[in-house]
């Protein structure tokens, strides 16, 4: 990591670059898996580059700022984009590598409003759950069938306030998830979020209602109830849980005249409707345990049912489980190799369809600059 212009100026520009390569039982594509959905191949996920300053929050005297701004490019892409943002390279070409300006936000800092408030401006990741699309904030390689089809980044302004050492809410209005407030999807959205972390910080309970409006269909018109629980064992074993439960109304139906928008699914409704009410429910598990300085463990299982398949494009509900290992070299590159295999239970889903389980073997490698 680099200063850019005078240490005086607090601001940062650095990133990542991170190569992957996976060994699949299907043939073309991984998915519904995340991050890695193209089979049996060498590719470049990520190259990413930031430019940010952290506001001062540490202080109580002054009102500060910061503001964050990335450069994405990589297949990634097709996880981050939002409608309006140079979405075109992915709803209407469907290009393996594609550039995303997934990030660009300021923020605020009020150090006097209770114990401190920050105000966040602009394109920001949608702020419920444990993983993240940007893979250094993540535990393993490859995400949870449950962050997979959940809202990735959301437009508009959100509040932070610590109320004390153990409770901090959140409040604000966004243009709903994965659009771009100038698109037709766009609409007024409620995201309120309590945190509570016990005295001994040993557990953390974060609730969040998530982009709510009518819920009718839209692009990625999610309406998110998340909720996730941190636990830590003792000082090298933890654990962090995640469940939610999501859903569109008016849903297109895929036995009628009605057409979903680009690179959206329908839903599986009785035949004799044109659209319905599409839900989906997800849990996720982790339990992690630090080897080392350098290494690090972790087993995640997961759970999702697609009682529509409109996240999915299969009405089945799947579980997966993933087994892997963090290692460190030196402080600049980390290395991640996991096995994962996944199943569907009610229908064939993998392998465009063809197969009920899925087995990869994966390894990223993420080189710090």
């Amino acid at each position: 990591m680099t200063a850019w212009n005078g240490a005086r100026s607090r601001t940062k520009v650095y990133g990542w670059v991170e190569p992957t390569v996976n060994f699949s039982t299907s043939t073309h594509r991984n998915s519904p898996e995340a991050n890695d959905l193209y089979s049996n191949r060498l590719e470049m996920n990520q190259l990413i580059l930031y430019v940010e300053r952290l506001p001062d929050s540490v202080q109580r005297e002054h009102v500060d700022f910061g503001y964050h701004l990335t450069a994405f490019y990589g297949t990634d892409y097709r996880f981050t984009t939002d409608k309006g943002y140079l979405s075109s390279q992915l709803l209407v070409h469907d290009h393996q590598y594609g550039f995303d300006p997934i990030l660009e936000y300021i923020d605020i800092y009020f150090p006097k409003v209770a114990k401190g408030m920050n105000i966040r401006a602009g394109r920001f990741i949608s702020i419920p759950g444990i993983e993240a699309q940007l893979t250094p904030n993540n535990y393993m390689f490859s995400h949870s069938l449950l962050y997979a089809i959940d809202p990735f980044t959301d437009t508009g302004i959100m509040a932070t306030v610590e109320l004390s050492d153990q409770w901090l809410v959140q409040a604000g209005i966004t243009g709903g998830h994965d659009v771009a407030l100038w698109t037709d999807d766009a609409k007024p959205s409620a995201t309120a979020c309590v945190s509570y972390t016990t005295s001994s910080v040993n557990n953390n309970f974060y609730l969040c209602a998530n982009g709510i409006n009518d819920g009718k269909y839209a692009y990625n018109n999610l309406q998110q109830y998340d909720g996730t629980w941190y636990h830590k064992f003792s000082k090298s074993w933890h654990m962090a849980t995640e469940a939610y439960v999501m859903y569109q109304r008016d849903v297109p139906s895929v036995y009628g005249s009605i057409k979903p928008q680009p690179n959206t699914n329908g839903a599986t409704c009785r035949p004799s409707l044109e659209t319905c009410f599409a839900p989906e429910y997800a849990a996720v598990n982790y339990i992690l345990k630090q080897l080392s300085d350098h290494d690090f463990i972790g087993f995640r299982s997961d759970l999702l049912n697609d009682k529509k398949g409109q996240r999915t494009g299969v009405n089945t509900k799947y579980t997966e489980n993933t087994l892997m290992l963090s290692h460190w070299i030196g402080s600049t590159v980390q290395m991640r190799p996991e096995i994962r295999f996944d199943h569907a239970w009610d229908r064939k889903s993998y392998d465009q369809g063809r197969k009920q389980s899925q087995l990869t073997f994966a390894v990223d490698l993420i080189f710090h600059y």
